[in-house]
């Protein structure tokens, strides 16, 4: 924990997935709320099937979710969602031809049904 999901369609053009995870973890990494570097956890999925509304045509888009122990505040959770949202920004390019919807969700896990251990 933190376990974060990054996914977006295939239809973006210059993602670079290690330069796009790297500030996404980091900017989870610096937030004071987080202890131990170690314990965030990214994937990076790159989405060839999808839907988008009714019609594919012209649309594309990029979500983070961010999976973290249930018990922080609204406050920290829409600080750690704002830097997430400015990496996206910063980190997707604009796409000629087509809307770019991107996305950021923070979800409360539950303690006492997850399980973390290490080999």
């Amino acid at each position: 924990m933190p376990h974060m999901t990054v996914e977006y369609t295939n239809n973006l053009q210059g993602i670079n997935e290690t330069t796009l995870m790297a500030a996404l973890t980091n900017a989870v990494c610096d937030h004071p709320t987080v202890a131990d570097e170690a314990d965030v956890k990214a994937r990076i999925a790159a989405l060839s099937s999808y839907q988008i509304g009714r019609n594919n045509a012209g649309r594309a888009f990029a979500h983070v979710e961010l999976r973290l122990m249930a018990g922080r505040t609204a406050e920290v959770k829409k600080e750690l969602s704002d830097r997430l949202a400015a990496v996206l920004k910063a980190e997707i390019p604009a796409q000629a031809g087509l809307q770019v919807q991107l996305s950021v969700d923070i979800v409360d896990m539950d303690k006492p049904s997850y399980f973390k251990g290490k080999l």
